[in-house]
């Protein structure tokens, strides 16, 4: 395994990061509870040391299966959770919300449902628009003063909002969403690696995509989050831009006997400005595969050919 420092702390964290969306179902699909555990004691135990999670996953059923998890090792992983999500308010609703009062509440219901008396790191999951973030740090910071939490983080934040964050405590970790196929965070995670912030990136494989799984358009589900929240790759033009990708991949795939999926896996982890890249799993195979990826890096001429391919096709990288 390999491991970077968290921003200006001590804290080494592991290369990848074990993701647990997909954990209690929330649009997913269907889960084995017990094949989910094994997997997240296999990343563990091949030296992944953080894992991420979220209330709104499942509605607390993802946090309660990694409190299961954590049992007997605590001290042993960083703790990921969110805020900023009301999971109590009504569905229809807007539950975006960073009041003190839907913070304060949001931290006890994670560490009831992840049965442990800190968090690692508290992001706030989305940006509020109704609330000031001096309130919104406010609360963060009376959290982190009390012990229930040790870092502070933003997730899908911009560069005015993080730096009007930071005009009102430390803000350690950013969470942005970063992929070969989405490149719409990158400036945000350089200005903030150059803060001395840094960044957990989400969406590290495309949900699935950049596995090489789907060579033609799959059927999806309704409400599935591949056919929603990456809506944009399983569906014309991004879709068809996706398989040049993975031809490219392919080729590099074939000469080094190795799955795409840790091709997709080093190119992001590589990044000076990544600090660890977010994996779903939910099978032992799927655990140890992620995990080899770190056995082995890019060399700077492969680097070089899916840069040119990604600008080509999505956008500006390096």
């Amino acid at each position: 395994m390999r491991f970077k420092k968290l921003g200006k702390t001590d804290v080494m964290v592991s290369e990848i990061t074990t993701g647990t969306w997909g954990l209690g179902g929330g649009g997913w699909g269907e889960f084995d509870k017990a094949a989910s555990l094994k997997a997240l004691n296999t990343m563990a135990d091949l030296g992944v040391n953080m894992i991420d999670t979220a209330p709104v996953y499942g509605d607390g059923v993802s946090e309660e299966i990694t409190g299961e998890f954590l049992k007997g090792k605590r001290e042993k992983i960083i703790v990921s959770t969110k805020c900023g999500i009301d999971i109590d308010a009504p569905r229809g609703e807007n539950r975006r919300k960073s009041t003190e009062e839907v913070i304060v509440r949001g931290c006890e219901g994670s560490l009831k449902r992840l049965d442990t008396d800190y968090i690692d790191v508290f992001f706030v999951h989305w940006p509020d628009p109704d609330t000031p973030l001096e309130i919104t740090m406010g609360a963060l910071n009376k959290l982190k003063e009390q012990g229930k939490i040790r870092y502070i983080g933003m997730s899908n934040f911009n560069v005015e909002l993080l730096t009007e964050c930071t005009k009102h405590g430390v803000v350690d970790v950013l969470q942005p969403p970063f992929s070969m196929v989405d490149q719409s965070a990158k400036d945000i995670m350089v200005w903030a690696h150059q803060q001395g912030i840094s960044s957990v990136t989400y969406g590290s494989i495309g949900a699935g995509i950049l596995s090489g799984q789907y060579r033609s358009l799959p059927e999806l589900r309704e409400r599935d989050v591949r056919g929603s929240f990456y809506g944009k790759l399983f569906k014309e033009p991004g879709f068809s831009k996706v398989q040049e990708l993975l031809s490219a991949m392919d080729k590099i795939a074939e000469a080094r006997k190795v799955p795409l999926t840790q091709i997709a896996i080093n190119w992001v982890c590589q990044k000076e400005y990544v600090l660890t890249a977010l994996i779903g799993v939910r099978t032992d195979a799927h655990a140890k595969e992620n995990c080899a990826a770190m056995d082995w890096s890019l060399t700077q001429d492969e680097i070089k050919i899916l840069d040119a391919e990604v600008e080509r096709l999505f956008g500006s990288v390096d």
